[in-house]
């Protein structure tokens, strides 16, 4: 396997650990070219902070918790505006549902008794464990991290809940530049192989598709010429929801582990 990505044009869509997946793409044969699709990511407590009081105030019937570091940010907020025990309290009286195993184990620490959560680490796996509550008429507080869960978001409202996001971080897109150029180099069959390592990497690259009116011509390239690479199932989940089907996608979530999948992905075929 040691030459598989040979004469590949590999991209990166990541902005960390690029001179590392450059290294393992290279070792393979390959070349590597970063496009960073990522953008920025920033923690949001002037524009979080009113949503959170509100919630302090009023509570909801539901709060659902989509990352770790997003609960553990609200939680930092609260104590800075003196509010953290009544938000631990606010929760107490809500029915809690979690993504992820980090959101999960973060409200364990206080105590807070989780209804539901996802079977597989995914948004869709917490999905099909809410699909049978009703939410007719609830107020859902949904925590979200950096960009929207449109799949999550519709799914309450198509229940009936009403719902409101708390944003603890924001997220700035990447630059047009990089992500017109990636389009085109897709849609010319330039590069080989797109390796994407979150969700927002994905989002960026199909939401501007979507604005230059060449999404289905994105994906007609990711069935047919250049192959999708995810670094773990949500990054794979973000992918699905665009329509893209063809993933390789490794066992065990890394970013060295999906460099030497996609090196199996061409060495099998």
């Amino acid at each position: 396997m040691g030459n598989a990505l040979a004469g590949k044009h590999i991209v990166l869509g990541a902005s960390r650990k690029t001179e590392e997946m450059t290294a393992l793409i290279e070792k393979q044969g390959g070349t590597a070219i970063v496009r960073s699709l990522q953008g920025t990511v920033f923690k949001a407590d002037e524009e979080v902070r009113q949503d959170l009081v509100t919630f302090v105030e009023q509570g909801a019937d539901w709060v659902i918790f989509t990352t770790g570091i997003g609960f553990q940010t609200l939680l930092e907020l609260a104590e800075n505006l003196a509010i953290k025990e009544a938000f631990i309290k606010q929760l107490h009286k809500a029915k809690i549902a979690t993504r992820g195993y980090k959101s999960a184990a973060a409200i364990k620490k206080f105590e807070l008794k989780c209804e539901a959560s996802d079977d597989d680490g995914t948004t869709q796996g917490l999905i099909r464990q809410l699909k049978d509550v009703d939410f007719s008429g609830k107020k859902v507080v949904v925590q979200l991290h950096g960009e929207k869960a449109p799949a999550l978001m519709s799914f309450l409202t198509s229940k009936g809940a009403e719902t409101t996001q708390l944003l603890p971080y924001q997220h700035i897109p990447p630059l047009q530049d990089t992500v017109e150029t990636l389009c085109k180099e897709i849609l010319n069959s330039k590069v080989d192989a797109v390796c994407f390592t979150t969700a927002i990497q994905v989002h960026s690259l199909f939401s501007y598709a979507k604005e230059q009116g060449i999404e289905n011509q994105l994906i007609a390239s990711f069935t047919d010429n250049t192959v999708a690479t995810a670094v773990g199932k949500v990054t794979a989940e973000a992918l699905r929801e665009m329509s893209v089907d063809r993933i390789v996608v490794p066992e065990h979530e890394r970013m060295g582990a999906m460099i030497v999948e996609l090196a199996n992905f061409y060495d099998a075929k």
